[in-house]
């Protein structure tokens, strides 16, 4: 196949803390993920949309959060062994498209870093990565700042041959 599609979610609960990382790039603010690894919701999604395109299940089958070596993990690391599994199924990224659900922290100033740091994680230019952030207009659970959610979708293009991993 010339094309592979996949789609990611994940979220992650909201505490009180001093910041939290949000693809790739730490945020700094009056809140923290509660999470096993570094919750990045944007990475996790992301993986899960990465491995969903080539049939490679999730992360939590690769990473399980009862695994202690996971313990507040960096997600660059899950997206990197993700990344070397795409290529080794002979796929390069196309673009992807990243959506954030959270009332808080407010994203726009960090748009640009967290695109420049997921296309070099992926191995793309900017321009095929985009990034949005949402509120949820106050309501349900996300709008009550009780947590974050975020939605991922990768084009895959496949690489004849596949490139060396």
């Amino acid at each position: 196949m010339p094309f592979r599609i996949g789609h990611g979610f994940d979220s992650h609960r909201l505490a009180v803390g001093e910041g939290m990382r949000l693809g790739g790039v730490w945020i700094e603010c009056e809140y923290r993920l509660v999470a096993h690894s570094d919750g990045d919701a944007l990475i996790h999604a992301l993986c899960d949309a990465l491995l969903g395109a080539i049939a490679g299940g999730d992360i939590g089958r690769l990473f399980p959060d009862h695994d202690a070596a996971h313990k507040g993990q960096d997600s660059g690391v899950f997206l990197r062994e993700v990344m070397c599994r795409v290529r080794a199924a002979g796929y390069a990224v196309g673009n992807a498209d990243l959506t954030l659900v959270a009332q808080s922290p407010k994203m726009a100033p960090h748009a640009p870093a967290i695109v420049a740091t997921l296309a070099r994680e992926l191995g793309v230019d900017a321009s095929a990565v985009n990034f949005k952030a949402k509120t949820n207009e106050g309501m349900g659970h996300l709008g009550r700042k009780e947590g974050i959610a975020a939605y991922a979708v990768v084009l895959l293009q496949r690489v004849d041959p596949p490139p060396s991993v």
